[in-house]
């Protein structure tokens, strides 16, 4: 199994404080992963399937049906075959006899896309906010009974009923991760991080004397429009931009040109975070939109690199464990859910990303990670992070008339292929 789960890992780090995610990296466990679920006390267990330790599944859970399908960004599910610290796959296979498998996607667009058209082949996705209300109004994910997962009452209370997976009263999935966006950018070229996301969206020339041209990438997601509009939200007050998401026609026209003058500067539009290390590497590109897993590595290995959060702010992430509608294993996916909340696996999947954990207990309970490194990950940034969410013709209800996604879509295509 742990040949076909070869990946790497989506990372995201807040306000360029990598290093101690970095050390975190090589540091030796001191905490054991525990078995994937266990049986509130005075309940009665269900019989495991044959093959396993016999790790019990939680009430009203039946026994899993042997194999358990999950979408995820790069990385979010490591069996120990990247780096042997960081594994929650194994103890969940050993206890339950769901044996995992996962499709990597690099952009929302992708999951929704394979979620759609995958009924019956998935069973769980890790669906950001710009991804998980498409799935829920398009019928595609189903309500989870939270009732059958013990631990969610140890996720934080700020996601418990998050509006991109509570809807109508009803839970859509598990918190999983969350995160900001942030410019990596090369040390040999900046002595000093840039304080402004312009050195990705303007013409400029950088402290080395040189021209950005060439030497500057962003997401080829079209959420990355969201990016220009924070950007344009504090550099032209007059446009009136309150929220990146929810743009009137106004708006939206100048984020497009905004964009179009990127495109005259961007060597690459990156969805593939190895592409993307290469370019810094070979290519000469020096400063772009990121997620510091590209970070921890090229620091890893001696890269000049860093990262940082400009002052106009960042957009950012919540994940969301999400059960498809015809999922084929749905008691192995129930058996996921309430793994992935075990503040063990938060917190080395935190420590591996340089993400916050959706279960604070995390902090403490994980030797990878520790209450330093939640702090360092951004655990008090919440509210000055702006989540990706995806954009609605009502602007959310706030009134007027917004751009929806599908013009965001095919707005961003066109330019990307001008």
């Amino acid at each position: 199994m742990k040949g076909r789960m070869r990946m790497k890992v989506r990372s995201i780090a807040l306000f360029g404080a990598i290093a101690l995610v970095v050390a975190a990296c090589t540091q030796t466990p001191t905490t054991t992963v525990p078995p994937a679920t266990t049986v509130p006390q005075g309940t009665t267990a269900t019989t495991a399937p044959p093959g396993t330790t016999g790790t019990t599944a939680p009430p009203g859970v039946g026994a899993g049906e042997g194999a358990l399908s999950i979408i995820a960004w790069a990385g979010y599910i490591e069996d120990g075959t990247t780096d042997p610290a960081y594994d929650w796959v194994t103890a969940y296979e050993s206890a339950t006899g769901c044996e995992v498998s996962v499709k990597t996607a690099g952009t929302s667009d992708e999951m929704v896309a394979l979620m759609t058209e995958g009924a019956g082949q998935y069973d769980l996705v890790t669906a950001s906010g710009d991804a998980s209300l498409r799935l829920i109004k398009g019928g595609t994910v189903q309500p989870v009974d939270i009732s059958l997962i013990p631990s969610y009452a140890k996720v934080d209370e700020r996601l418990q009923e998050a509006a991109w997976h509570f809807v109508d009263g009803n839970h859509y999935g598990t918190p999983y991760q969350w995160g900001a966006n942030v410019l990596m950018y090369n040390t040999d070229v900046f002595s000093e991080a840039p304080t402004s996301w312009s050195v990705i969206f303007e013409e400029q020339t950088l402290p080395d004397g040189k021209s950005n041209k060439g030497r500057i990438e962003a997401y080829d997601g079209a959420i990355a429009m969201a990016d220009a509009a924070l950007y344009l939200a504090a550099k032209d007050p007059a446009l009136g931009i309150t929220d990146p998401y929810a743009l009137n026609q106004a708006q939206f026209d100048a984020v497009v040109a905004l964009l179009r003058d990127q495109r005259q500067l961007a060597f690459r539009y990156w969805h593939d975070v190895f592409a993307q290390m290469e370019d810094f590497k070979n290519e000469g590109v020096v400063a772009a939109s990121s997620w510091p897993f590209q970070v921890n590595l090229l620091v890893a290995e001696g890269q000049p690199i860093a990262s940082t959060v400009p002052a106009e702010g960042a957009t950012g992430w919540a994940d969301t464990t999400m059960m498809h509608a015809a999922a084929p294993h749905p008691n192995c996916a129930y058996l996921w859910m309430e793994h992935s909340l075990n503040p063990v696996v938060q917190g080395d999947l935190a420590a591996w990303f340089g993400s916050v954990p959706a279960v604070l207990e995390a902090c403490g309970a994980s030797g990878l990670l520790t209450d330093t490194g939640c702090a360092t990950n951004g655990l008090d940034s919440f509210d000055q992070i702006r989540f990706w969410k995806t954009p609605q013709a009502d602007c959310f209800g706030a009134g007027g008339e917004c751009k929806s996604y599908s013009n965001w879509v095919s707005t961003y295509t066109a330019i990307l292929g001008s």
